[in-house]
């Protein structure tokens, strides 16, 4: 994603998808006096953080779950293309240089512009809780509006996504001890095709970014289908991250009646009754 030297509070608030503009002037962190409970009051752009009446993440309670049966197909087609590894200080996330593919919501499509991990994931699933949660990042295409598709994992086999850059991480570790700030590793094409399948399930709902600026109006995909990630590969997302960041998930937020739409496509294994998380 391009970065600006210039920019209005949206755009601070896209920047902030990828290394949040305001982290070096206001120093966000999960623990301590600058951790998510006065994220709010670190900056003036910051402010929705405590203010925001539709923040992110929540818990996917079975009360506020509602079938929506007009929520189309969240169709994926994702292309092997050029990537960078980067260490945004309170996550490790890959920017993609070209195009990789769109999803299409209400007629409108968002363009996939970079994925992060959290650990422990932030979205719950009827209250428990996940080992990780994978964010892919979309943008219109005059960057005004966000959605972002989630994926949950539990520990298990390996991730093939990470496994692509297994090496790679292991050298943003070694570039992140020695001292060098703001590392970005070329990762040459990097394959996401993996999660290219038609989703049978998946829940959405109208939050924010879970990170300052806390912009909302986001859109968020949360996957039914839970991914598994080795131990290693959850100790290889961590590793580059300080301190302040080994715990990178924001606490629930309140749900201020809202509701969560669920799009369910049974297939004849599993007849029509529409699972819950």
């Amino acid at each position: 994603m391009a970065l600006w030297i210039h920019f209005s509070i949206l755009s601070i608030a896209v920047f902030a998808l990828c290394t949040s503009a305001d982290y070096y002037a206001a120093n966000f962190s999960y623990v301590g006096p600058n951790g998510p409970d006065n994220w709010g009051s670190l900056s003036p752009s910051f402010a929705a953080c405590s203010n925001g009446k539709a923040q992110s993440p929540v818990d996917l309670l079975k009360i506020h779950i509602v079938l929506n049966k007009e929520l189309k197909s969240l169709d994926r087609n994702y292309l092997p293309t050029n990537a960078t590894l980067v260490n945004n200080k309170f996550n490790i996330g890959v920017h993609f240089e070209g195009k990789v593919g769109d999803i299409n919501i209400n007629g409108k499509n968002y363009s996939l512009k970079q994925l992060h991990w959290h650990s422990p994931a932030e979205h719950r699933a009827n209250g428990r809780i996940h080992e990780a949660e994978l964010h892919l990042v979309h943008l219109t295409e005059d960057n005004n509006n966000i959605a972002v598709v989630a994926v949950l994992y539990n520990l298990g086999d390996p991730d093939p996504i990470i496994s692509q850059i297994e090496d790679k991480l292991v050298e943003l570790v070694k570039e992140t001890r020695a001292g060098n700030e703001n590392v970005q590793i070329a990762l040459g094409t990097f394959d996401v095709q993996e999660i290219n399948r038609r989703s049978q399930r998946y829940y959405r709902y109208l939050g924010s970014l879970t990170t300052p600026p806390c912009k909302e109006g986001v859109i968020w995909n949360i996957l039914g289908k839970v991914r598994t990630l080795s131990k290693e590969q959850l100790e290889l997302l961590k590793a580059p991250l300080g301190p302040q960041f080994q715990h990178n998930a924001r606490p629930l937020q309140q749900f201020n009646g809202r509701k969560i739409e669920m799009y369910y496509q049974p297939n004849h294994k599993h007849g029509t009754q529409a699972p819950q998380p």
